[in-house]
């Protein structure tokens, strides 16, 4: 939902709409909870759920409620290729809530949007029920709401969506509504040194990829917002100095992503060596050929970087893709980011036995 935020927004300005969301999975899934549709009253479908299961029950769904004004929440488990039942073929289940949404939702959507671009956690807080309401979570929120804001600021804590409280018909003390809690949490950083094609492709693929991407560069000539439209910040400063300076700043965490692609010796070692001086730095990587790392590599020890330190960067960087434009070497570099990420092979899934979503 948070790229669809703005979009949102402009369309609720402009009329009722209906918002999908998915709410919980289990098991394999194509979306995670968060994931978003809207469909309008002229049957515009923006976004989607399942990439292509469910959507088409989901816009009936959308109909009603925009006809009613009334919630509902559908559920699709498996459904087998050659059936004809609405559902999802790679054998998860998924809960999606359809609401209505109206004009006196934008204050709140737009309060929203502004805490999300100025890097602050927040959480959307929903009622599963007819009600749909709604309330912002933030980490010093103190107003109890309908006694569901300890689970749900512990979610915001932690940076992760889900459903808190309990069905109502459940046997409890105290019966509390289920709640789903989108986390907007702070964005991992990606920082590119240099102000070249590769950069502006990366930039592109790492900010769909939801990183906050800052291009630093001290040459002012090459480093503009203009040249690199899909960054969130463009530096005027030199890398290394940049990257230390917002180290000090506490601006640097264990999911920070920095990628040298300068090919410029004055910016690349101390550059490198900066980001490597960074222990619990994320994702430390360098363009070049196998020639261009040998002879770095020589002169980051000349500088100090310890073997330790060294067995940190990823360099050459990229996965063998046979990369040739910078689009496809951004591609390349993604992948090698995701892999590293989450831990994975990096090989192809149909060489690999077991699930495909670990």
């Amino acid at each position: 939902m948070r790229a669809m935020l703005e979009q949102l927004i402009t369309l609720v300005e402009q009329g009722p709409v209906a918002l999908a969301r998915v709410v919980d999975t289990t098991g394999p899934g194509p979306r995670e909870s968060g994931a978003a549709m809207i469909v309008t009253q002229a049957g515009e479908v923006f976004g989607s759920l399942s990439g292509g299961c469910v959507e088409g029950a989901i816009v009936e769904s959308a109909r009603q409620v925009l006809a009613t004004g009334h919630a509902v929440t559908d559920r699709f488990g498996y459904a087998d290729g050659d059936g004809i039942a609405v559902g999802l073929t790679c054998g998860g289940e998924i809960e999606v809530f359809v609401e209505r949404v109206a004009s006196d939702r934008v204050p709140m959507l737009s309060e929203l949007w502004r805490q999300i671009a100025d890097g602050r956690p927040v959480a959307l807080a929903t009622r599963l029920d007819t009600t749909a309401e709604w309330k912002l979570l933030r980490t010093d929120s103190t107003e109890a709401w309908h006694d569901v804001d300890r689970d749900a600021l512990a979610l915001l804590t932690a940076g992760r969506s889900g459903v808190v409280g309990a069905d109502e018909c459940e046997a409890d003390a105290s019966p509390r509504p289920r709640v789903f809690v989108q986390v907007f949490g702070v964005p991992a950083r990606m920082i590119l040194a240099g102000a070249n094609d590769f950069v502006r492709a990366l930039s592109r693929t790492g900010r769909q990829l939801g990183y906050r991407v800052t291009v630093v560069d001290a040459r002012e000539t090459f480093a503009t917002a203009a040249r690199f439209p899909s960054a969130h910040e463009v530096v005027v400063d030199w890398p290394h100095r940049y990257l230390r300076n917002e180290q000090e700043a506490g601006r640097i965490d264990g999911r920070t992503v920095v990628c040298v692609l300068t090919h410029d010796t004055k910016f690349d070692v101390p550059t490198i060596a900066a980001a490597l001086d960074i222990e619990d730095i994320a994702f430390v990587g360098a363009l070049g050929s196998r020639r261009t790392h040998a002879e770095r590599t020589e002169r980051l020890r000349a500088a100090g970087v310890t073997e330790s330190k060294l067995a940190r960067l990823k360099s050459p960087l990229g996965l063998d893709l046979n990369a040739r434009t910078p689009d496809e070497t951004a591609i390349s570099i993604a992948a090698q980011i995701l892999a590293e990420r989450g831990n994975a092979t990096a090989r192809p899934l149909d060489r690999i036995n077991g699930p495909i979503h670990r």
